[in-house]
């Protein structure tokens, strides 16, 4: 649609860094960056529907935090803990349509609405990316399983592992088309499997003190509170739900769906591929906010999106992880020694108690299918994010280092894929961890950082950069600052107290 037969956006305030463009040029201004051109904003889809870019945060969601961090601390604190699981994952819904309300109103991601607010924002994500996000924690962890099955050292399978998703990706024609097909099916299977097996070795008691202990709000055992432990449950908060930054990369899993305005920006190919790829504009663009009839289309998104932020992603991510808490007590009565090796530093206690827990119903292969499913969380889970890494470190270099954008975005794509999969195998073999559950605390830990930052950012960018007509109202405001307040002071608490990150 040719910008110039559409009207111009309104400027929302005399005072806003947000300015319109003039007459002529019927655009949107926001910040320093290039103006963007004003353009029809698509139908949107039904809002009851099956899939779409929610299945990204959900496959990063429904990962080690609901399925082993959190066991890991209901075996040791009772399921009264799981209350900071409620906040933590109701918090990241919220952040969810936030995020959703720049990138399908601009098709840009928020790393350039950050930008717009100031670059170096953006710079702070893009360094952030690289010291949280280059470390292989999920796949560790779940190689860690899969040594429990077959005797196959974890590091052999965990870079086998790096290896096959840099190949996937790599041959890939449209990368999320692709990783859509593949996420979907491992996530069905996740959730109908382990949600049969829970029901086999579980008690109708079990359900029951999993739910009451959702809202036990307040309860903090002082064992929890050592420096031991503290660090641990900053990281497993982060990681209820999707963790860091996974968030922020959401976005560009919008725009590649086509969600609003990110009907008008091209899609990513393979590196196999790349010779099919369009040219990517270097900014979004605005839809008009004076229009009623655009007006009408945008609340139809906003009803598509919430569908996806309540039901898919807040109802799966819960049921998984209620799944696995009636798992974690199983285990408990079949291990009552579990918590006693798990505070001795016995890491993989929790996992393997679980198993056991599966074996007592239907012997060893029961057994050996629980792990597997943890092995297949930490192959769904590292698909996700290194496709996330990648896909957002690219989106930056292209738009931001100077000469970057004379590649295609495809071969700036699989650089960052294969750097950041050298370094993890260099990091399995020469690294300082001590094993994959070390990995894994360490990131989550890390995390909690860059979600409190993108709250503060997420508020400054949909607050600034938006015509006023869809910004967000002051409830919404009010629950992200909270987010912001919840992640950093915890982080900060865990710090300047214990002076130290998980060990």
């Amino acid at each position: 649609m040719d910008a110039d037969n559409v009207p111009a956006a309104r400027e929302p305030d005399p005072e806003s860094t947000a300015t319109e463009g003039t007459e002529e040029e019927r655009v949107w201004s926001a910040g320093r960056l290039d103006p963007m051109p004003i353009r029809k904003l698509p139908e949107s889809p039904p809002s009851i529907h099956l899939l779409g870019p929610t299945v990204f945060l959900v496959a990063l969601g429904v990962g080690m935090g609901e399925t082993y961090m959190w066991p890991r601390l209901v075996l040791v604190f009772g399921p009264e803990i799981r209350w900071l699981f409620l906040i933590g994952v109701t918090l990241q819904a919220f952040v969810m349509l936030e995020m959703a309300r720049y990138a399908m109103a601009t098709g840009e991601s928020i790393f350039t609405g950050a930008a717009r607010v100031a670059k170096p924002l953006m710079w702070f994500f893009f360094c952030t990316a690289l010291i949280v996000y280059i470390w292989p924690g999920h796949l560790s962890a779940g190689a860690g399983a899969l040594e429990e099955i077959t005797g196959i050292p974890w590091m052999v399978t965990a870079i086998a592992g790096l290896l096959l998703v840099g190949l996937i990706f790599t041959l890939a024609k449209v990368i999320y088309n692709l990783l859509e097909s593949v996420l979907s099916f491992l996530i069905g299977l996740l959730v109908v499997g382990s949600s049969i097996i829970a029901a086999m070795v579980g008690k109708f008691s079990d359900v029951t003190s999993t739910l009451a202990g959702m809202v036990q709000f307040g309860y903090f055992p002082d064992a929890a509170t050592s420096s031991a432990w503290f660090p641990i449950i900053v990281g497993s908060i982060a990681f209820a739900g999707p963790s860091g930054m996974q968030q922020m990369w959401y976005t560009l899993h919008l725009r590649e769906k086509g969600a609003g305005m990110g009907a008008h920006i091209p899609k990513l190919r393979g590196l196999a591929h790349s010779g099919d790829e369009e040219v990517m504009p270097a900014r979004g663009f605005m839809f008009d906010t004076d229009d009623p009839e655009e007006m009408r289309k945008w609340k139809g998104w906003r009803r598509w999106v919430t569908f996806d932020a309540l039901l898919l992603f807040w109802g799966i991510t819960m049921l998984v992880t209620i799944t696995f808490t009636v798992l974690a007590q199983s285990a408990a009565r079949q291990n009552p020694n579990v918590r006693i090796l798990i505070e001795n530093g016995e890491r993989q206690a929790a996992m393997n108690a679980m198993a056991d827990s599966f074996s007592a119903v239907g012997g060893p292969l029961m057994g050996g299918i629980f792990l597997g499913f943890i092995a297949l969380i930490g192959l769904n889970a590292t698909l996700g994010l290194y496709d996330s890494f990648s896909r957002g470190q690219a989106d930056m270099a292209y738009n931001f280092i100077k000469g970057v954008n004379k590649f295609r975005m495809a071969h700036i794509y699989a650089a960052f894929l294969w750097g950041v999969i050298i370094f993890g195998i260099l990091v399995l073999l020469f690294g300082p961890a001590n094993g994959p559950s070390a990995i894994l605390d360490t990131l989550a830990f890390l995390s909690a950082f860059a979600m409190g930052a993108y709250c503060v950012v997420l508020l400054l960018v949909n607050n600034i950069m938006l015509p006023k007509p869809i910004r967000p109202n002051l409830a919404s405001n009010l629950i992200i600052a909270f987010g912001a307040t919840f992640y950093l002071g915890m982080l900060f608490f865990s710090l300047f107290t214990y002076g130290v990150i998980p060990d």
